[in-house]
């Protein structure tokens, strides 16, 4: 645990108040200015412990940090005003690294109970996180490394999107492909913890970095957050989303949510129809969220428009993707 007092990312209200929350050794912490930075609050308010403190590790990434980061909605949302701060912790084992959020509708005087930002089952890593707010609607996005697809340090990239306030999240996969990050030798580049994240008008642009061996690179993806939830067509017992990443190269994913139990089909065709492979072939599903991954080398695809369409024998949906160089 580091005992320093650092991550100190400060926000703006929607009157020109200045929010400004940080770790150190008495946890999460908040304080607010109202008058430009002359003056703050007698005493600082606490906002949540942050056990094992926000420096600790995660396997190839010595340093973790996991400092918080703050921000207002100042759009003319339902929850214009609410101040949100994000971080990550260990609180649920150094095996189980989480995002968290807690949010304050006071001006910061009270907040939440921390409320847990990534979606999949207990026991894998998620760490450096980073949060913005769509000020053009008050949707909220983290991004954040996450390994809950392996058993390794097999590392991915996701983001979480909130549009009820921070009550609830959708994840989704940013990241193309895995990468294994490994630092603390003699002579390994320093990860670093340089994770960012702008969005506007459902136009989102995430950042990050991925380390392949020796060489560090930079990353981002500009996703069009209505073609990853598209709005469910009314009676249909699923929904099929658009696949991510789109356009892609090599790998994709495929991802679609059972409302009851059904017998479904995922098959792949190309623009005129003719079927390239069946992934799922009347299989009895129960209710729930579903990923399946594609690999459009395996089948020799060439570059262009293809279609993947899901059916349980009454009702379907389709979308199309687009497969590049």
């Amino acid at each position: 645990m580091d005992n320093t007092t650092e991550g100190a990312v400060p926000a703006v209200g929607p009157a020109g108040e200045v929010y400004v929350a940080w770790s150190g050794s008495e946890g999460i912490r908040f304080d607010r200015s109202l008058d430009g930075g002359d003056t703050w609050l007698d005493e600082d308010i606490f906002i949540d412990s942050q056990p094992g403190g926000w420096n600790y590790d995660v396997p190839g990434i010595p340093r973790c940090n996991g400092l918080p980061i703050t921000c207002c909605d100042i759009s003319q949302s339902d929850f214009r005003g609410t101040i949100y701060v994000n971080w990550t912790d260990q609180r649920n084992g150094d095996d189980d690294t989480d995002v968290w959020i807690s949010k304050s509708t006071d001006g910061g005087n009270t907040w939440s109970d921390a409320f847990r930002v990534n979606d999949d089952p207990a026991g894998k890593q998620q760490f450096l996180t980073w949060m913005t707010i769509d000020q053009a609607n008050g949707d909220i996005y983290v991004v954040f490394y996450d390994r809950r697809n392996y058993n390794d340090r097999n590392t991915d990239v996701y983001l979480a999107h909130s549009t009820d306030g921070g009550e609830t999240f959708e994840n989704i996969l940013v990241s193309e492909s895995p990468f294994v990050p490994h630092t603390g030798s003699s002579g390994d580049p320093f990860f670093g913890d340089y994770t960012n994240i702008t969005a506007f008008d459902g136009i989102v642009r995430p950042i990050w970095a991925r380390q392949d061996i020796q060489k560090m690179s930079v990353w981002t993806a500009i996703v069009d957050i209505s073609t990853y939830f598209p709005e469910p067509k009314e009676l249909i017992p699923f929904s099929l989303e658009q696949n991510y990443p789109n356009p892609f190269a090599y790998t994709t994913h495929f991802s679609f949510k059972l409302h009851e139990t059904s017998f479904v089909t995922l098959s792949v065709s190309d623009m005129y129809g003719r079927h390239i492979t069946t992934l799922i072939s009347r299989r009895k599903m129960q209710p729930g969220k579903y990923v399946e991954t594609f690999d459009a080398h395996y089948y020799r695809m060439s570059p262009g428009i293809y279609y993947f369409m899901l059916t349980d024998g009454k009702h379907r949906q389709d979308r199309k993707m687009i497969l590049i160089e």
